[in-house]
């Protein structure tokens, strides 16, 4: 069993770093490292593969928020000038990774009405390196511990003051690794290459994953998760990832590599 321990800001100074947006920073980083060696390796032009980012970042983080607000933080639903502004709030922490998803294809939609290109290969490179990314990120939720789980004997939970409990954040950040880990083999015996195939895996993956994972998500005291009708928001997001993946995998097709 892991001993609890919490880690929520780094002091260097005057300086306060909060080690959750440290370790998103990051593993937004290491994402776009590892995308764009996938892109330069398909001789593709690698600017178009930050613009893209660009244009998933911004609306992911506000759509992040603003589903948190919306199915999460009920309180903060009526609106106003300033509940529109907690709406918007990103820097507060409060993010839905699902909103998120959302945001991205928003995103995807007002690139494609700009740029003329074909972003299958992007969307693939990014599909390959986002485990990597979301595995760094989810370790910020696992040192703030604000995903608790249930009570549990498990060896990976966490020994905290008020009894043992499954980690969520830890659990995801886990299964990120792991996932990047089977996506690099997969690639290194040139597994699906010549169609989609990482992004429809990766929304199949982790839509099957986060919807069992969510049954071991808190359900008594003040860390109880939102559910409605006995699923979380996030259980009903994963659904919907399935079977977009399910639908890709079965229509698409990569262009021969150069």
């Amino acid at each position: 069993m892991i001993p609890y321990f919490s880690l929520h800001v780094i002091r260097l100074g005057p300086v306060s770093i909060q080690v959750w947006g440290l370790l998103v920073a990051l593993g937004l980083v290491a994402a776009l490292l590892v995308a764009s060696r996938e892109i330069r390796r398909r001789r593709l032009p690698v600017d178009a593969l930050y613009d893209l980012a660009v244009y998933f970042l911004i609306p992911s983080f506000v759509l992040a928020r603003v589903f948190y607000v919306l199915f999460y933080d009920r309180s903060s639903v009526p609106f106003g000038i300033e509940t529109v502004w907690n709406w918007l709030a990103v820097w507060r922490g409060g993010l839905s990774s699902f909103g998120g998803f959302f945001g991205a294809v928003a995103g995807l939609f007002l690139f494609r009405r700009r740029y003329r290109i074909d972003v299958w290969p992007y969307l693939e490179a990014l599909a390959f390196a986002f485990p990597l990314g979301y595995g760094i990120g989810r370790l910020g939720c696992f040192l703030i511990h604000d995903h608790l789980g249930i009570p549990s004997s498990f060896w990976l939970a966490v020994s905290f003051p008020d009894g043992s409990r499954l980690d969520h954040g830890l659990l995801l950040s886990l299964f990120g690794f792991s996932l990047f880990g089977v996506f690099t083999w997969l690639k290194i015996r040139k597994v699906g290459q010549d169609r989609v195939f990482f992004l429809p895996l990766l929304l199949v993956a982790y839509g099957t994953f986060r919807f069992g994972l969510d049954f071991l998500r808190a359900w008594d005291g003040l860390s109880a998760e939102t559910r409605y009708l006995y699923l979380t928001p996030a259980q009903y997001g994963s659904v919907i990832l399935v079977v977009v993946g399910v639908l890709l995998f079965r229509r698409c097709r990569l262009a021969p590599q150069a």
